[in-house]
Formats: C-alpha cells, structure tokens, sequence
C-alpha cells in the first residue's frame, strides 16, 4: 500500500530551478575566502550551497557550539516545555564557568528571555550551562540532547562534549554541519532577536548592572547582520557563523579557523557580497503556513491541517529566465493517533525538469490524542445512521 497521498500542481515563476548543488562554486579555481580553515554559504530556505572550502573538515567549533544549545532553547520554547518569563536558578557549577561568561552568582535567577540574551549576545558560558540543567536536568543530559539532535538534523560529523564550546578532546564540528544547525534555528524567528541586538544590559536597575555588547560586530557594520554566533580558543583560533537578510533572501556564512578577528569578518563579509550579487530568491510559502489536511485514524480531531516547518522559497542567479516549476505534496496515509504538534505528516516538494530543487517537511499543526470509546461509538453510530437513511 502506497504511504503517501501526492497532489500536483505546475507555477509558472521568473526563475530557473537549480539542485541545491549546482550553485556551489567548482574547487580548482580562485577561491572566495582564504585565511580560513573551512567555509561555507548557504542560502537558508532551500539549503542550498553558494560556496564552499574544506567544509566536512572536522574542527573545533569554540562557542559556535552555542547554536546548538540556542537551537535547543528555542525548541523548548516552542513546545511550551519552557517559558519567556521562567526564572532559571543558577547552580554552582554554572556559576564556575570560565570564559566568556555574565558572571552569574550561585542561586542567581534570571529569566529565560535574559539568559538567551547572555548566550546569544555576551557568549555567556555561565548562562548556557545555567538552562542545559534546567532543560536536560544535568549537562550531561543536555549534551546527549545536543547530540541526538545533531544527528536528527543528519549531521555526521560532529560531536558536542558541553553546551559552551570550552575545549576539550573530541569536541568537533564542520563548517557544513554549523552551517545546518544555524539553518535550523533560522527557523525561529525570534532568535534574531537577541543575536541580532549589539548592545543591551542586564541587571539595569541594580547596583551589578552588566552591559553586553555582541561579540559579533557585523551585526553593526555589516547592513542585514543580525546574527549568529563567534567562536574563539587558541585551538579553534577566530570562528563565525554569521546570516544576513537583503531583498528577502536569507544566508548563512561560516568560518573556521580564522588567524584574527579581523580577517574572519573580512572573508564573512566577502561571503555576504558574493551572496547577495550573485542571487536572489523568490519565496513561495511562511513557516507555519497551511497547505492541506490530513485523515487521523481513531483521532479525536478526526483531521489536523499540515503546515510549512520552515519558510520556503526558490533560489535563483539573477537574471535567470521564467520556467516551470512542478510543486507536489505528499500527505501520509494512515496516520493513526495519537499525533503529536509538529510531528511531520507529509512533504512539499519543487521540481524542475524532474530534480528536485526544494524539499520540505509538512507538519502538524496540533495535537490529535486517542478518541476515547465512547467518542468512536458515537461516530460509528452516525456512520451507521447515514447508511440507512
């Protein structure tokens, strides 16, 4: 029996489809960015590679590794297993953390929003183990978190050994990896919030206010910066996973192994350029937009509708000509309950001359628990009277 449910339909766009491969720039010839380790551009929506340069390279990711945990964050968030005004304590053990940290106090509390705004702009250490305790129960527990979901997102190489990216052995990551990762946070939107914001200040109106300013000064000098996150160690040297928005197109552009802070933003901002002169994108659909609905066997919504998980959009080079897009859906049968919100239920897929340009899972918009017996005799009650009728 068939798995899926597909329906078809044909735009015309000004656009040309391309596999997310074909734009990556061919090795052999002069390179975009130099005085790195390892490079890579994406454009966010369809994933797709602009440029790349020893990306599968494993390499120390510094306090990169605090997309992740960002990532985790914003999760938790959207599930409601966490909430904006929740004050987190502070153990002793967070308080310990060296670094780059907001000096938090053992027993300090701090709300989530605040938290955030110590990982996201100070690159607070202290901070980020503070939530890994609240939200795994230990770090220990977080990291395993960390690492499943890394591998989720099907990322092969890269292993997280703490939520702050503090060196120690077998702590890695590439630039293809973070480049996912940073993706997948690009999700929610909220998160440019706090990455995008230079300056701010915690604690205000106390005697131990704290200023923070971004460790990412493209997020002032680079117009449409507004995120993600620097790295640095004397391992790991100058890292950044930097994204912009310009004329609605969104890209990521990551660097390892930087020898100074100024280069690293240098060839991140040779990226960008490159990026948004060479490209533009057309979208097609928001994140949490509706597109159909879906049959829940023994459900007690007997339908949920599937939304986008992600904004979706076609990128092109400029100029292209006007071609046929195919777009298809593809809805799963037999979905028994319970379904949880966000469980995927279907894809949308963009083809052009049969290959895939974009690919995207659709999701549940709900929850749709067991019926209970009493609810399924009712319905095959109805269903019983209609037939005689």
């Amino acid at each position: 029996m068939k798995r899926f449910v597909s329906f078809s339909m044909v735009f015309l766009l000004l656009l040309t489809g391309f596999s997310p491969q074909a734009f990556a720039r061919e090795s052999g010839g002069e390179e975009l960015v130099e005085n790195v380790k390892s490079a890579i551009l994406i454009e966010r929506d369809t994933g797709a590679v602009l440029y790349e340069k020893n990306s599968n390279e494993q390499l120390p990711p510094a306090s990169m590794t605090k997309i992740m945990t960002m990532l985790l964050i914003m999760e938790a968030l959207d599930e409601g297993k966490l909430t904006w005004d929740e004050k987190i304590r502070t153990s002793e053990y967070a308080a310990s953390m060296g670094g780059s940290q907001i000096f938090l106090e053992p027993g300090e509390e701090m709300t989530t929003k605040q938290m955030l705004q110590g990982i996201a702009i100070g690159s607070g250490n202290d901070a980020s183990v503070a939530v890994a305790e609240r939200l795994a129960g230990s770090v220990d527990k977080f990291v395993d978190k960390m690492n499943a979901k890394a591998k989720e997102l099907g990322l092969k190489d890269t292993v997280f050994k703490n939520p702050t990216g503090l060196p120690v052995a077998d702590h890695y990551s590439t630039a293809y990896d973070m480049g996912m990762m940073a993706k997948e946070l690009l999700k929610y939107e909220d998160i440019t919030k706090f990455t995008g914001t230079y300056e701010a200040y915690l604690r205000e109106n106390t005697e131990k206010k704290f200023w923070l300013v971004n460790t990412n000064k493209l997020v002032r000098f680079y117009p449409g910066v507004d995120g993600l996150k620097t790295g640095f160690t004397q391992e790991a040297k100058y890292c950044l996973t930097a994204t912009a928005e310009k004329n609605g197109m969104r890209v990521i552009a990551v660097v390892f192994g930087a020898p100074t802070s100024k280069e690293r933003n240098a060839e991140v901002t040779k990226m960008l350029d490159f990026a948004f002169n060479q490209y533009e994108t057309h979208p097609m659909y928001k994140r949490h937009q509706s597109l159909a609905k879906v049959l829940v066997s023994k459900g007690e919504k007997k339908q949920i509708e599937a939304l986008t998980s992600e904004p979706i959009s076609i990128l092109t080079k400029k100029g292209e000509n006007a071609k046929e897009i195919k777009q298809s859906i593809k809805l799963k049968e037999n979905v028994k309950a319970p379904v949880k919100k966000g469980d995927e239920i279907g894809t949308i897929t963009f083809k052009k001359d049969g290959k895939t340009v974009v690919e995207s899972p659709l999701i549940a918009k709900e929850n749709s628990k067991e019926a209970s017996f009493w609810t399924l005799f009712k319905r095959s009650m109805g269903i019983f009277t209609k037939a005689n009728n």
